[in-house]
């Protein structure tokens, strides 16, 4: 038997880091030419390991090559850096800090737990497959544009031979199999975070960070730059190297899923959200991956203030990003499109039209894009949001979740949902972090609200 270790295996990474080097503007063409020479394959398009081990000698080779792209530099380093300071003085609106106080208190957080779970818990079982696909399931059973859950029941045998279900998350995550929410690093991730605060405070470090994964977090429950930076922390290289080497995936969308706790913390003070995130973000991103976080923490927190609509808290997370970074043109990019374009559909295929050829469908640019006009689009109303998150594609679960904390949040209270996204949940959580497998989302909203209560 062979066991192959999805966004692990070298031999796999290359094709990604090449990817990466062509989207940055590094010039790798003495690279991959060496790697295809020697026998070496592209990226798997959509899984995380080929089928097939490499050989010792193209492993190593793998490893080397892989060094080498990393000592390439980046024409955009200017206009993208990681270092907070830097990040700062690249940001001519950076927020205040916040100097009046904000009542928020646990019932809207509640809201926000539960819409990160039922927007999370849309998108599993479509995550990974094409656009085509998503579109094809959820028409053949009268479900387009989507308004509820996905379900097989109806479907015609064709549809489902042609786009086969996300084969880990159908059993739990289709209408007819929803039990509570099931286990998944798209709220493993802020639950972690809450504990992180427990813990440590406001003040963390990213090795408080690091030491809290090495000791609650199963390697096999995270994924992309989460793994190889877990990975390096077990081969002793210390943060915030374990975001650089050998990590392809360090401009994807991990940190910005780890987000949201930050940013609903610290209500009214998103550049206090942004700086938690950062801190959170450059244990496994660089980049445009560290942005991610930082916006969405934004966003939050200013959600999380009261004042303000959905556009009101994307324009908040925006002043935290870079301005001439791609991740800001990608949000820019997702929010001029759904202001001009009334049918969804044309917006979605717009932002595929540019990111669609160039970007694996984890990258953190293309859902980025695509979470701001959904949430542009959708203006506030807490399904619309969940249902244009996910039906553009991509990284269906982790927009949704997205999607539906920032409307959740906003919506101020569980009852505001709709119950038939909430009443499937059962109150109910699964999870891999020790200590809170069952855990219901109000005691959840409990301990968020002592967390914004800690000076």
């Amino acid at each position: 038997m062979t066991v192959r270790l999805t966004w692990a295996q070298p031999e796999d990474l290359v094709g990604h880091e090449l990817r990466q080097a062509a989207q940055d503007g590094r010039d790798a063409g003495d690279v991959e030419r060496r790697w295809y020479a020697a026998g070496g394959a592209p990226a798997p398009e959509r899984a995380g390991a080929s089928e097939v081990p490499a050989s010792p000698e193209l492993r190593a080779l793998a490893e080397r090559l892989l060094d080498e792209l990393a000592s390439l530099e980046s024409p955009l380093a200017r206009d993208e850096p990681t270092d907070l300071a830097a990040i700062r003085a690249a940001c001519p609106r950076w927020p205040a800090p916040r100097t009046r106080p904000v009542v928020l208190g646990p019932e809207r957080l509640h809201a926000a737990w539960l819409g990160r779970a039922a927007g999370c818990l849309l998108g599993k079982p479509v995550e990974k497959l094409p656009l085509a696909g998503i579109r094809a399931l959820a028409g053949a059973t009268g479900n387009w544009p989507p308004a509820t859950w996905f379900t097989a029941r109806g479907l015609p045998d064709k549809v489902a031979a042609a786009y086969p279900w996300n084969r880990r998350s159908a059993a739990t995550s289709l209408a007819e199999n929803i039990d509570g929410m099931p286990e998944d690093d798209d709220l493993n991730f802020p639950v972690l975070a809450l504990l992180l605060l427990r813990r440590h405070g406001h003040g963390f470090t990213t090795d408080d960070v690091a030491r809290l994964w090495l000791a609650t977090l199963p390697a096999g429950r995270v994924f992309t730059a989460e793994r190889v930076a877990y990975r390096n922390l077990l081969d002793g290289v210390e943060p915030p190297l374990t975001a650089r080497r050998r990590n392809p995936f360090r401009e994807w969308i991990g940190a910005q899923i780890r987000a949201d706790v930050h940013g609903w913390t610290r209500p009214a003070d998103p550049a206090g959200a942004a700086e938690q995130a950062h801190r959170d973000a450059v244990l496994t991103h660089t980049g445009n991956g560290v942005y991610g976080a930082m916006f969405t923490a934004a966003a939050l927190a200013e959600a999380a203030g009261g004042e303000t609509d959905v556009h009101g808290c994307l324009a908040a997370g925006l002043r935290v990003v870079p301005p001439r970074s791609r991740y800001a043109h990608a949000v820019r990019l997702g929010i001029e499109a759904a202001r001009t374009e009334r049918d969804f559909d044309l917006v979605v295929d717009r932002l595929h039209s540019v990111y669609g050829d160039t970007h694996h469908w984890v990258h953190v640019l293309p859902n980025a894009a695509l979470l701001a006009a959904a949430l542009t689009h959708a203006d506030g109303d807490f399904g619309r949001s969940v249902c244009a998150a996910v039906s553009g594609g991509w990284d269906t679960d982790s927009n949704g979740a997205t999607a539906g904390s920032l409307a959740g949040l906003l919506a101020g209270r569980p009852a505001a949902l709709p119950e038939h996204w909430t009443a499937p949940l059962k109150n109910r959580l699964a999870t891999s972090v020790p200590g809170f497998d069952a855990v219901g989302f109000d005691t959840l909203a409990e301990l968020t609200h002592q967390e914004v209560r800690r000076p």
